[in-house]
């Protein structure tokens, strides 16, 4: 039997009272894609930040080739060629491409022509269309990615590990990367693909193992499984299935009313063009399109983030425009925003502190001046307890949660203090198929609430299973809004490409 390119024995991994790995046993050869798949705290991540030395096993042992060897930070990973891509990229928005690639790897004076001329050789060797001149705060999210994966290639790493790569790409740039991966796997090197996404597995890899509450429960061939075999394996718990949304005749009241939304680039270019529509009690209003046409800008406008140049914003006969993010609130506005690290919660805090944030100036939370720290727990028990959020208790800090978790933590937290109306804005990015699941059955039941609900999202799948209608977004401008019933992949996939209503049809 041929020796493992790499090799983890008996790994264990503990957090406290949480057992993340427990005797995790694995290999990955030469030319192989290993899909590592399993729900947000199933400890794929764990796992393989301790192959590349940002965590230390407490028990088990690593190999290369046979021959045993000592990983204990990432600058001993790269020297066996291994490098990790994580899902928050860690590049410096300020620097240029061939910036923050060199940047720990080249040492005395510079000669930038030789090293742009490297990089964009490399870009054009992958087919990476990236100009190495330019800065990454001008680069779209899946170029970033590209310059993440292009820092290994520099360093000419044999073994890329990439922890949930397409939690934030549009389907195009997926393609585009499962392409990569195939092609560099071909050139004799290995890729371990973490992932909780079936048919990115089925797609791309050669192999797969599944991992559940830090344990493998399966370890199989492509050509020999299937996707429901595989999600049998990956989800302990029973999926439920989800009620179909019926399209409504929309005789109930308006809850939100956007009027002429516009909002401008201080070089005077539109965010936003013209936007208008209404929300109805009861209503779940998708919106839809690439990500960057907008929706961003839409969500921040509509919470009182980001100043409009003209249009108006109703909430319940109350004209928000020109309010403050705080009365808002007040008014009973939720907001679920996509990035949850930067807009929704302090990592940290407790989750306590983290409930705490939404209402803290509420007269809720007082008592004789001092806050009333056994109510604030007792909600806070009880939003985990609804949400089914993995958690010991109130006490836990965010950044100890898994990232299905702690987006259980502020989806429940919007819903129970919000009011009539609620935004969620990519709600499920990166998470599992349990975790998406509670999700989606916390949207419905708010809905049947009689709650006004706008759902952003760029998975088709998820605006056609959970809306009333559609919007679609292209370039900050809205190509039409239809009934769900009067849509298919097809159609909506010509608007958000940017054809006209009548050109689609």
């Amino acid at each position: 039997m041929d020796t493992p390119f790499f090799e983890l024995k008996n790994i264990s991994k503990y957090f406290a009272k949480v057992i993340a790995n427990k005797d995790v046993s694995l290999s990955v050869d030469k030319g192989e894609v290993l899909a590592l798949l399993g729900e947000n705290g199933a400890g794929k991540s764990t796992c393989m930040k301790i192959l590349y030395g940002l965590y230390h096993a407490d028990e088990g042992e690593i190999f290369k080739e046979g021959k045993r060897i000592t990983i204990k930070s990432p600058k001993e990973a790269m020297r066996y060629k291994i490098s990790m891509i994580q899902q928050h990229f860690s590049l410096v928005s300020a620097h240029t491409v061939t910036e923050n690639i060199i940047l720990g790897n080249v040492k005395g004076r510079i000669n930038w022509i030789d090293e742009e001329r490297k990089i964009q050789k490399l870009t054009d060797q992958y087919g990476f269309d990236v100009d190495a001149r330019k800065k990454i705060k001008d680069l779209t999210v899946g170029e970033q990615q590209k310059v993440e994966i292009l820092k290994a290639l520099y360093l000419d790493a044999n073994l890329l590990i990439m922890d949930e790569p397409t939690a934030v790409l549009t389907p195009q740039e997926i393609d585009t990367l499962m392409e990569f991966v195939k092609d560099y796997s071909r050139r004799g090197n290995a890729v371990i693909f973490i992932t909780h996404k079936l048919k990115e597995v089925m797609n791309v890899a050669s192999r797969i193992i599944v991992m559940r509450s830090g344990i493998i429960h399966g370890n199989v061939l492509k050509e020999k499984t299937n996707e429901v075999e595989l999600s049998r394996m990956m989800i302990e718990h029973k999926i439920e299935e989800l009620e179909k949304v019926k399209d409504n005749n929309y005789v109930k009241d308006v809850c939100l009313s956007v009027k002429g939304l516009t909002i401008k680039q201080k070089k005077g270019i539109p965010l936003l063009k013209n936007i208008s529509f209404d929300i109805h009690k009861g209503e779940i209003f998708g919106i839809a399109g690439v990500s960057g046409n907008g929706q961003q800008e839409l969500c921040m406008a509509i919470c009182g983030a980001l100043k409009q140049a003209e249009g108006s914003i109703n909430l319940d006969d109350t004209d928000i425009t020109n309010l403050s993010i705080k009365k808002r609130i007040e008014l009973g506005m939720g907001y679920v925003p996509s990035d949850r690290h930067r807009y929704g919660m302090i990592m940290d805090m407790s989750l306590s502190e983290n409930v705490l944030l939404k209402t803290s100036y509420s007269s809720e939370w007082k008592k004789n001046g001092l806050i009333d720290r056994k109510k604030l727990k007792d909600k806070t028990n009880q939003i985990i307890k609804k949400f089914n959020v993995k958690a010991p208790g109130h006490y836990s800090l965010a950044r100890e949660l898994s990232g299905g978790n702690q987006q259980k933590v502020i989806v429940g937290r919007e819903v129970e203090f919000c009011g009539e109306f609620i935004i969620f804005d990519q709600p499920t990015r990166g998470l599992d198929l349990g975790a998406i699941n509670n999700v989606h059955s916390a949207i419905l039941k708010e809905k049947q609430n009689n709650k006004a609900i706008m759902l952003v999202s760029t998975e088709l799948s998820e605006i056609f299973t959970l809306s009333d209608r559609v919007a679609i977004f292209y370039k900050g401008e809205i190509q039409g809004i239809f009934k769900t019933s009067e849509l298919n992949s097809e159609k909506i996939g010509l608007l958000m490409a940017g054809y006209k209503h009548q050109e689609a049809i």
